[in-house]
């Protein structure tokens, strides 16, 4: 069978040039503190996001501030249906609310995301109702969501969109912890599972990442969303549609390095400080 095209290939996003020469055919960078735009290719461009969608999960179960102590049990519902993926947590699994939300942002989780969704007061409609609302109050226009995993590629957004809703997730402790953790463990019944981050760059100790998300379907291509801090700056990182799973971290090391290597603005204030000092 011939691959599938993501849907930014399809769209030719991939023929756009620029000056970092990144693999990703979308991708933004935000100072956080000033919000000015230090990079930018494709930006407005409307795309599947993947599991990136699980942050938006997060932000709705954090935000509800339902017990994270709730016992909730991983039912048939849960299973993809969709692309058939695979998941540790067989049918009949029980965990907390919280272990479910963990392994959902760290692990991208796609069984755990969906029980998140499905346990929400009022049902999985509800939730995903609540999920365009928030996506809607934050001003996020170009986005739809339809469930809670990212398995459907009818979740869409673009990364003007995604860096809002990095900076708002940013906001929620419980958020930056689980995204940012490198490994987690849980007992199920006699065994004990061991789950990783998805996220190599966590593990290189050249990253300050505050929080992150990676997500992956063929419609998507490799996502990341961060922020990290990189020479002293608060950066929101958005990488969509990148062609290989090494290339979407890859971009992010360019990135680093590129804004490490400019000048450091120096505050008028201090310029005209100096000058009084040189002067008097």
């Amino acid at each position: 069978m011939p691959p599938v095209l993501s849907f930014g290939q399809i769209a030719g996003l991939h023929g756009a040039q620029d000056a970092l020469d990144l693999k990703s055919s979308v991708a933004l960078v935000i100072d956080q503190d000033t919000s000015e735009v230090l990079f930018k290719k494709n930006e407005t461009a409307i795309l599947p996001i993947a599991s990136l969608t699980k942050l938006m999960t997060g932000v709705i179960i954090s935000g509800a501030r339902l017990s994270m102590d709730e016992l909730i049990t991983v039912t048939q519902d849960d299973v993809d249906t969709e692309k058939h993926s695979s998941s540790r947590l067989q049918v009949g699994t029980t965990l907390t609310r919280g272990e479910l939300m963990h392994l959902a942002l760290m692990s991208s989780e796609n069984r755990a995301a969906h029980a998140l969704g499905r346990t929400y007061p009022g049902g999985l409609p509800t939730f995903v109702n609540l999920m365009n609302a928030k996506a809607t109050m934050l001003g996020m226009r170009d986005t739809r969501y339809v469930e809670p995993t990212g398995l459907s590629s009818r979740n869409q957004s673009s990364a003007q969109d995604l860096a809002t809703l990095v900076n708002a997730a940013y906001g929620d402790p419980i958020l930056r912890e689980f995204t940012t953790s490198p490994g987690y463990q849980i007992a199920v019944g006699s065994r004990t599972l061991q789950y990783k981050n998805t996220n190599s760059l966590l593990k290189n100790p050249e990253w300050d990442i505050g929080l992150q998300k990676t997500g992956y379907i063929s419609e998507a291509g490799q996502c990341l969303v961060m922020q990290a801090k990189i020479a002293g700056r608060k950066l929101i990182m958005v990488f969509l549609d990148s062609a290989g799973k090494l290339s979407r971290v890859g971009d992010a090391e360019r990135v680093r390095r590129w804004v490490e290597a400019q000048p450091v603005d120096i505050p008028k204030e201090r310029i005209s400080a100096s000058f009084k000092q040189i002067s008097g």
